[in-house]
């Protein structure tokens, strides 16, 4: 089978590729001319330069295949351009659906966010179903994502065969940039985490995020949304099974909300004025404020997601970074 993914270089489409190859496919990537390929490297796919401000390079670029997986965004919590992002998440979202709607594609994969969904924020789990609105998003990132969301959804009465994968928080190998996830444990690796803040993520291991794509477009259902996630884990818990995993000491310090947002307020205003980005992102501290847990049941049930332990995706994660140079 032929398939095109974009957003291949980065940490989700780089095991979404590999995992497509193993499955036998054929794979088409779509990259920038600047692109970062080091995900790619030795790795037997077609690629295509293009983007997804572009309509005709995503035309030029899709046609032949008969899937198409949609994991490329913008992924920043700071930015200081936010037209950029939106141009890539929402218009860019809007191009490439209209180009495979009008190529003939037998399934769509989009690869939205847990982000653009309810999120009660006291540790109660939230679900495909939770009720939200745009109000409710903190930061550009989550608007822009939220919108290009309402533009996947218009495609679907369209004709579109269009299934929604909602990743929630991956860990693991060839996490290049890094996440902010991925950031988290490399400060924890070099000793720069002395404190922690009261939060929660739902972690999955990165292959099984990965393989929730394919399991979406073979038996997930049109119009349907999944979460793709395993574990709802406390950020203590998080440097608990770090500490475990490495014998270096986990931050004992829980910091209070408020003076770090005071502070993210002052570096982002800072930002604005240099360019450069801030050290404590605004966006990160109020995301923070809530509990970012989630019920990936439906995907477990519906697709047969896979749940691989959040230790051992964070024991491959810490060994990634460190052999890659990210970290002693």
């Amino acid at each position: 089978m032929n398939v095109f993914v974009t957003g291949a270089t980065g940490f989700i489409g780089a095991s979404l590729v590999r995992e497509l190859l193993r499955d036998g496919c054929t794979v088409r990537v779509l990259a920038r001319p600047d692109s970062d390929l080091r995900n790619l490297q030795g790795v037997d796919v077609e690629i295509r330069t293009g983007d997804l401000r572009d309509p005709d390079s995503l035309e030029r670029g899709m046609r032949g295949c008969e899937r198409l997986f949609h994991a490329a965004a913008d992924y920043r919590l700071w930015t200081r351009d936010p037209a950029a992002m939106y141009a890539s998440n929402v218009a860019g979202t809007r191009n490439i659906l209209e180009a495979a709607l009008k190529i003939g594609m037998s399934r769509v994969v989009y690869t939205s966010s847990v982000g653009t969904l309810g999120n009660p924020g006291d540790g109660t789990p939230g679900s495909e179903s939770t009720p939200v609105a745009l109000a409710d998003m903190v930061g550009h990132y989550k608007k822009s994502k939220f919108l290009a969301e309402r533009e996947a959804e218009n495609f679907i009465p369209r004709g579109l065969p269009l299934v929604i994968v909602n990743p929630s928080t991956p860990v693991g190998p060839r996490d290049v940039k890094p996440t902010p996830t991925g950031k988290i444990i490399v400060d924890f690796l070099n000793r720069k985490m002395p404190a922690y803040l009261d939060t929660g993520l739902n972690l999955i291991d990165v292959e099984d995020c990965a393989r929730g794509h394919i399991l979406a477009a073979d038996r997930g259902r049109i119009g349907e949304k999944y979460i793709l996630g395993n574990e709802n884990l406390t950020l203590r818990q998080i440097f608990a099974l770090l500490e475990e995993l490495t014998g270096l000491a986990a931050p004992r310090v829980r910091l209070p909300h408020t003076p770090i947002l005071l502070a993210a307020y002052l570096n982002e205003g800072l930002s604005r004025l240099t360019g450069k980005e801030p050290l404590i992102p605004l966006a990160g501290v109020q995301m923070a404020k809530k509990f970012m847990y989630f019920d990936s049941r439906k995907a477990v049930r519906e697709l047969g997601l896979p749940q691989k332990p959040a230790r051992e995706a964070l024991a491959r994660a810490v060994e990634w970074f460190r052999s890659n140079g990210y970290a002693r």
